[in-house]
């Protein structure tokens, strides 16, 4: 059982985010045991110094030195021997293809497995190391299904200058894996920080610190172009995003940043059309920008993909606005849908709880009814009717709790582009 208190961890990698992680432990009263092949890291620690600046980093260095809390070895059996956790840290650098080298996380996987083998005693191995996901599973099978290991994802989120101050006051902290017990034995490391932990799967853990560093990338190239496009109009860009950060219920927000079906409505597709065909004007290029479109024109057809996937011939669609609650129908990403259907001979009923051809007009209705003219006879306003006749339900959008009850005890296939996770 381990100790929730003061656990045992090796530390695999004395580099920035090993170190870093090794010296911020000690803090916390853990026993740490850093493992490094570069003998000069592990005399620094050992010296009480750190081997590289990071602001804060040698005085808790030199604290879990004189605590007797942290040492460091080049020697893996050392480190390992009463360990409760190791700790992966070692470097996943980009091979030339732009994928990940994992050869330093492989072997620090087989020197392990090779002392778990002979030793017997029973490990949990976490990687803190940024791996795609399914690392973890390629992990596991170095170790082999009878091994007395247990492979969790902790994956870390240190920003250099202020990597101790990440550590001690973090933001998010994340721990997935198959056994839970394991998983909780490493959220339990972190127990004195100010921070709920995120328990979740194995590969969403992995997956998590790629969909964070892909974010803050966008984020800044999103910034960066937006500047170059006022600065090209005389406009104070740092006064745009600072301003535009102002908005916490929209912009600065989890609003929108939920998988689901394309984007349409009336204004997202007409203004970055604009921004895109005045910043061209500007003779200014914004590649990010300009694939927002194509982006969810993609994301559009690997919506209609899955539906043309599966073999039912009567598709019922939940949704036809291009969000829940609005009767606008412009750009919604429903009609193409409905008109590829058609196009290919499936037959379609709609459901759509606030669209009556009737009760719309101007652009609204017009865009509908060039794109589908036969539009009013696929419509039902009886949701009973259209989950009866239908083979198959693709829910473009949310439809309310009472519909959503409804789909559930009509038992039929459901296609949810909406990704309501309702289903």
């Amino acid at each position: 059982m381990v100790d929730r208190k003061q656990t045992t961890v090796a530390v695999f990698g004395l580099g920035y985010v090993g170190c870093v992680t090794s010296a911020c432990l000690a803090g916390l009263g853990h026993r740490i045991r850093g493992v490094d092949k570069d003998a000069f890291k592990v005399e620094e620690v050992n010296a009480g110094r750190a081997p590289f600046f990071e602001p804060g980093l040698p005085e808790l260095v030199a604290a879990g030195l004189k605590t007797g809390c942290l040492m460091a070895t080049t020697n893996a059996a050392e480190a390992l021997a009463g360990a409760d956790i190791a700790l992966l840290c070692v470097g996943t650098p980009s091979g030339a293809n732009g994928d990940l080298d994992l050869s330093f996380l492989r072997h620090v996987a087989a020197e392990i497995a090779a002392w778990q083998k002979q030793s017997g005693q029973p490990l949990i191995v976490a990687t803190r190391s940024t791996v795609f996901p399914g690392t973890g599973d390629e992990l596991a099978a170095i170790f082999g299904p009878e091994a007395p290991v247990r492979i969790v994802s902790n994956p870390e989120f240190l920003r250099e200058g202020v990597a101790v101050k990440d550590f001690q006051e973090p933001s998010l902290l994340v721990v997935g894996g198959v056994d839970q017990e394991a998983v909780a034995a490493v959220a339990e490391l972190y127990a004195a920080l100010p921070v709920t932990p995120c328990l979740v799967s194995l590969k969403t853990a992995e997956m998590i610190k790629y969909a964070c560093n892909a974010f803050h990338a966008v984020k800044i190239a999103f910034a960066n172009e937006v500047g170059a496009l006022a600065s090209r109009m005389g406009i104070d860009g740092s006064e745009v995003m600072r301003t535009l950060c102002e908005d916490r219920k929209l912009n600065a927000s989890a609003a929108y940043l939920k998988p689901g079906f394309a984007f349409g409505g009336s204004c997202l597709p007409k203004d970055l059309r604009a921004i895109v065909f005045r910043a061209g004007r500007l003779d200014v290029k914004l590649p990010m920008l300009e694939n927002v479109l194509p982006s969810n024109e993609r994301h559009l057809a690997r919506g209609i993909q899955s539906v043309m996937d599966s073999p039912a011939q009567r598709v019922a669609v939940v949704g036809l606005a291009f969000k829940p609650d609005t009767d606008d129908l412009r750009e919604s990403p429903s009609v193409p849908l409905i008109e590829y259907l058609l196009g290919k001979g499936r037959e379609v009923r709609v459901y759509d709880p606030h669209i009556r051809i009737e009760g719309i007009y101007g652009s609204n209705k017009n865009y509908v009814l060039n794109a589908l003219p036969h539009i009013g006879k696929l419509l039902s306003a009886d949701v009973d009717e259209v989950l009866e006749w239908a083979e198959v339900l693709v829910v473009a959008s949310t439809p309310d709790k009472a519909v959503v009850a409804k789909i559930r005890a009509a038992g039929k296939t459901v296609i949810d582009l909406g990704g309501t996770n309702l289903f």
